[in-house]
């Protein structure tokens, strides 16, 4: 994997926000967030699944930034059960923006993913969505409506917090679904298959690559 991975903070809106920056493979298509799992239980930009997912991202030509919501690592400000931290995925994308132009994708990790869904169900810039163990079965799932943009979830066969078939009952006719075979939530020794799962995704989908 090419690309230079620069450490960075931008301006959230409870303080600064931690952020590490992932160059692209070339040819360049555009810019993408991908948002850590949940604070309170150890959830950072280092989360390995986080990590995995950007690789992929960048991989496939997306230069893409995952950040650390509030009150975690170096970033300002305190934990606020979700609605914060969308408003810290809404700052996040203004920083692609600002550096790649359009087109932008969006994607998280469990309460990161929820997170994000949130934040841009009325944000016309998002392209498409990537969410990694969607949070059906905890309380960061409820109440979100469905991306209404091209959309991958991956899930692993054996994920209680994100279990296959109320991932898929969610993500209704609108969303492509994938289920690892024999992956836990934290896609433990699936990292490889996670992979493949999002760069497939992403090499199929049909944006208009930034200028």
């Amino acid at each position: 994997m090419t690309g230079r991975l620069d450490a960075f903070t931008f301006a959230g809106p409870a303080g600064r926000l931690e952020g590490l920056w992932k160059e692209a493979v070339p040819p360049r298509r555009g810019g993408a967030v991908f948002a850590h799992p949940h604070p309170l239980h150890g959830g950072t930009l280092h989360n390995k699944v986080v990590y995995r997912a950007a690789q992929a991202f960048a991989a496939r030509g997306w230069e893409t930034l995952r950040f650390n919501f509030r009150g975690v690592g170096l970033s300002e400000g305190e934990h606020d059960a979700g609605r914060g931290e969308t408003d810290d995925v809404r700052a996040a994308l203004d920083t692609v923006e600002r550096r790649t132009g359009l087109p932008l994708l969006a994607g998280g990790f469990s309460f990161g993913s929820a997170a994000t869904l949130r934040a841009i169900q009325e944000d016309g810039r998002v392209a498409a969505f990537v969410g990694v163990g969607f949070p059906v079965a905890s309380a960061s799932g409820p109440g979100i409506a469905p991306p209404r943009v091209p959309a991958l979830f991956v899930t692993g066969e054996n994920d209680t917090i994100a279990p296959p078939g109320p991932v898929r009952e969610f993500a209704g006719g609108s969303a492509e679904v994938v289920v690892i075979p024999g992956a836990d939530h934290f896609f433990a020794g699936r990292l490889e298959a996670l992979d493949d799962a999002i760069q497939g995704f992403l090499r199929a989908l049909a944006v208009e690559a930034a200028r």
